[in-house]
């Protein structure tokens, strides 16, 4: 598997902040913030799957605009993947014909331009060889990480979550962990933020990773613009024995 950060940032503003998508290989995106508009028309147009955490605008914002872009230009529908909670938030409050068209229902219902998978929890998706397995989170409305699983090795990404103890012990039965992939979008300054959003925060991340019980790359994502110094610099003298490491755009991962 092939894993390009299109998106890691917790907010816009500049050439490099770019909200959260992740492009498996040619054909999948977990998630579907800014960074996927950096993408050419051809290359959208070779995504066959959206594999969503939750719905919030930085992490759906590009999937209206992709649909619309490059459904007519596809010989079957896009098929969007999550939770049936999260569905229904799609269903409800973006593609309701107010704030976007029903792309599952044009230009027929009997062959759209997208088509939703629900997931369970723990229950893998197994395309061409790769398993993509939903897995806790805990945040403001319905959530998951997500694992990739080429075989060789997986990468672990959180989405957006606070503490979540399932997350942990979930990721604690993955023998073949190599890479985790975890949100801190607040400095410690604004710990109570944090707690009410229910994003991390450094010491609130050290919290989480006494769970860990496996060895992994560690990087962090999803950290706010005008905090990332700062956060950064709290997360080393929180967890430096972890080695963690800022995402970055256009990063790959090859495992």
């Amino acid at each position: 598997m092939k894993v390009r950060i299109l998106g890691c940032s917790g907010g816009i503003g500049g050439r490099h902040l770019r909200t959260t998508s992740l492009l498996v290989d040619h054909d999948i995106l977990i998630d579907a913030g800014t960074g996927v508009s950096d993408l050419s028309i051809a290359e959208l147009a070779q995504i066959d799957h959206v594999f969503l955490t939750h719905t919030h605008l930085d992490h759906i914002a590009c999937l209206p605009l992709m649909v619309d872009t490059v459904g007519d230009m596809r010989s079957r529908p896009l098929t969007v993947h999550a939770t049936e909670a999260v569905l229904e938030i799609l269903r409800s409050h973006i593609f309701n014909w107010a704030v976007w068209p029903d792309f599952t229902e044009i230009p027929t219902a009997a062959a759209p331009f997208v088509c939703f998978e629900a997931l369970r929890l723990g229950t893998a998706v197994v395309l061409g060889g790769r398993r993509i397995v939903p897995l806790p989170a805990n945040h403001t409305v319905p959530a998951n990480a997500y694992q990739l699983d080429s075989g060789k090795a997986s990468l672990v990404f959180s989405g957006d979550t606070g503490p979540c103890p399932a997350l942990w012990a979930a990721v604690n039965q993955i023998a073949n962990l190599r890479t985790l992939i975890v949100e801190t979008a607040f400095s410690n300054r604004e710990r109570q933020l944090a707690t009410a959003s229910k994003h991390l925060c450094p010491d609130l991340l050290k919290e989480e990773l006494a769970s860990l019980q496996r060895d992994a790359e560690l990087y962090i994502t999803h950290l706010k613009p005008g905090q990332v110094e700062l956060t950064m610099q709290e997360i080393e003298d929180c967890i430096g024995e972890f080695k963690p490491r800022m995402l970055q755009n256009n990063q790959v991962f090859e495992f």
